[in-house]
């Protein structure tokens, strides 16, 4: 599976939320300093993470984004599901009926055993873990 900017690039932007949790609002324009990402991209990734709940935006002179959830209930797959809307590494993982091989294919259920194999780890990373790695790796 190879992930697309959009899902690369929110998963940094709430990482860097996580990171300066507490602070209050964060810019936008901040958030884009910090992880090299242009602002007008980072504002389209930032709707449909605030449509699902994991960013709050603040209106006015002391607004921005800030998390809806804590780090640690938010992990990579509910991030990447957001944005790719699937996290199968084939379309036959998600619908058999889109491949007419599909009762017959050796390879599906290896398709399906890698994407739960993934989906497990990205389940199980959250973005508490990763803030902590970070804080562990700037010691």
């Amino acid at each position: 599976m190879r992930l697309s900017t959009r899902s690369r690039y929110a998963v940094r932007a709430l990482i860097d939320l996580a990171m300066h949790l507490g602070e209050g609002p964060v810019l936008v324009r901040e958030i884009a300093d910090r992880e090299d990402i242009s602002v007008r991209y980072l504002e389209q990734l930032l709707l449909p993470l605030k449509a699902a709940g994991l960013v709050r935006a603040t209106r006015g002179a002391n607004g921005g984004f800030t998390l809806a959830k804590d780090p640690a209930e938010v992990n990579l797959r509910e991030i990447i599901k957001i944005m790719e809307g699937s996290t199968a590494f084939t379309e036959c993982v998600d619908s058999a009926e889109v491949c007419s091989r599909s009762d017959t294919c050796i390879l599906r259920s290896s398709w399906i055993e890698v994407t739960d194999a993934a989906n497990k780890v990205m389940e199980k990373t959250s973005l508490q873990v990763i803030v902590d790695r970070q804080n562990l790796k700037s010691k």
